[in-house]
């Protein structure tokens, strides 16, 4: 993607990994460089305005139908030919090391408590049951995968380090604006307001429904906060899907290659040169041209007259 002038970018849902060189926006302004919005609504965007669109781990935060909006979106403020870049956890590459760490675990005696061997393999498949299952289920914060994340010497820290990279050490050269960003009087207002407003909807499905109601209530709000996962993609299905929404040349790439001009400069999929998640799938799309996409829906209306 060559252009005279600097492209214009776009970083859908960055949270604190942004460019000060982008327009970054997302449902929390973590930094003065990025615009808050409630991406439910859609994009702010007018048609055709961006060469660039990218989001790191968000489709995957979202339901099928919510996905296939924000995709649509994301088509409609690309120009023609722009590139879509997305980054979901990799679904085959997790299921594959998965099913490796499950062949070492089995490989011991289940009755061996004392070979270094058996208890690294364990930890390394548990972990890896973990990555699977852990934040499509979760019901609190961090769930398992924050406990074994937090232990001080975990015995598979470096295969953890391979799979997770710098979310195990918590080190990163993230832009995060200067720090959390100082609040409003308004935002801390509407803080106390929420927390206020929760409490009282707390205790009134308590008061109504007793301890099981107080019980679902908590796990129905956490699992709305967006924490955990809703779906997952591997490079077949979200190639398939883009397809379907009108991108072209869905392709697999590295962290460091990009369609877009100058990404690795950027630093945004990469700090230095590793990975910022190493369990990742990176891939990109071109916006398919409108007269592709208008002559497809022609064909389909003349095909729909025709059969009525």
């Amino acid at each position: 993607m060559q252009h005279h002038s600097s492209p214009k970018l776009l970083n859908v849902g960055c949270g604190r990994c942004y460019h000060d060189e982008w327009t970054n926006i997302d449902l929390v302004a973590c930094g003065p460089g990025v615009r808050q919005y409630d991406l439910r609504k859609g994009l702010p965007y007018d048609d055709d305005t961006f060469d660039g669109v990218y989001h790191s781990h968000v489709l995957e935060h979202l339901a099928p139908a919510d996905a296939r909006s924000m995709l649509t979106e994301c088509r409609r403020v690309l120009r023609p030919g722009g590139v879509l870049r997305i980054v979901v956890p990799d679904l085959e590459g997790i299921a594959r090391t998965y099913l490796q760490t499950l062949d070492a675990a089995a490989s011991h005696d289940v009755t061996d408590t004392q070979s270094t061997a058996a208890e690294l393999d364990r930890a390394n498949h548990h972990w890896m049951t973990l990555e699977m299952l852990d934040q499509l289920s979760r019901q609190r914060g961090g769930g398992e995968m924050g406990k074994v994340l937090a232990s001080e010497k975990p015995i598979n820290r470096d295969f953890l380090l391979r799979r997770m990279g710098h979310q195990v050490t918590g080190n990163s050269n993230r832009n995060d604006g200067g720090g959390k960003p100082r609040k409003t009087i308004g935002q801390r207002l509407r803080q106390v307001l929420n927390g206020l407003r929760k409490q009282t909807a707390l205790a009134a499905v308590t008061l109504i429904e007793g301890q099981m109601g107080r019980a679902a209530y908590r796990e129905g709000r956490f699992r709305q906060s967006g924490e955990i996962h809703r779906w997952m993609y591997d490079r077949v299905s979200l190639a398939a899907l883009l397809d379907e929404l009108g991108f072209d040349e869905p392709t697999v790439c590295a962290a460091h290659e990009s369609r877009i001009e100058s990404f690795d400069h950027y630093q945004l999929d990469r700090d230095g040169d590793q990975q910022r998640k190493p369990d990742s799938m990176y891939m990109e799309a071109h916006k398919r041209a409108a007269s592709i996409a208008v002559g497809k829906s022609q064909t389909e209306s003349s095909s729909a007259s025709k059969a009525a």
